[in-house]
């Protein structure tokens, strides 16, 4: 199954809107705030930075210069969409990363 998937401005926008969805659970091990992203209700993947395709290579497969980043901060989200996510929501025409079906 493809999407939905969401692009935020940056990983700390990510953060805060799945802290906001009450998405971080406190490790009572390590007292430490924690993404729980797979339940019975959602399954969350956070790829972070994506890259376009426009890398070169050399014949032995050596960058000759790197891809250039790609806008935002990328997650892919099954579940009830949280509140305020809608407008995160995008619909790229080749997706880089989908959960499997």
């Amino acid at each position: 199954m493809a999407g939905p998937f969401f692009r935020f401005t940056d990983e700390a926008a990510w953060v805060a809107a799945a802290k906001a969805a009450g998405f971080y659970v406190t490790d009572p091990e390590t007292e430490s705030e924690v993404l729980q992203a797979y339940t019975a209700e959602r399954a969350i993947d956070v790829i972070g930075t994506l890259y376009n395709d426009d890398g070169v290579y050399d014949e032995e497969g050596d960058e000759v210069s790197a891809p250039t980043a790609m806008a935002g901060f990328h997650v892919n989200y099954l579940g009830d969409l949280p509140e305020g996510w809608g407008v995160y929501e995008v619909t790229p025409e080749q997706p880089k990363r989908v959960f499997a079906s």
